[in-house]
């Protein structure tokens, strides 16, 4: 089952096929194979990206591993 990785809420909604909602804080999840996109939805409907945030780690990692390879 899948947690959102804001609030760890298990209230997920399917919205799209790839596509998710969590109602505990309102942020949407796409789910692409292994990796995870985070966003807010705006008060217009746009979304805004949230993985520098929540993946800033992750991608922290990556860079450090790709720059001494």
């Amino acid at each position: 089952m899948m947690r959102c990785p804001n609030c760890n809420s298990k209230d997920i909604g399917k919205i799209g096929s790839h596509q998710f909602y969590c109602w505990g804080c309102f942020i949407e999840l796409t789910v692409n194979g292994e990796k995870m996109s985070v966003y807010q939805v705006e008060e217009d409907g746009t979304l805004s990206s949230l993985d520098d945030l929540f993946f800033e780690d992750e991608i922290a990692h990556t860079e450090t591993h790709n720059h001494f390879t």
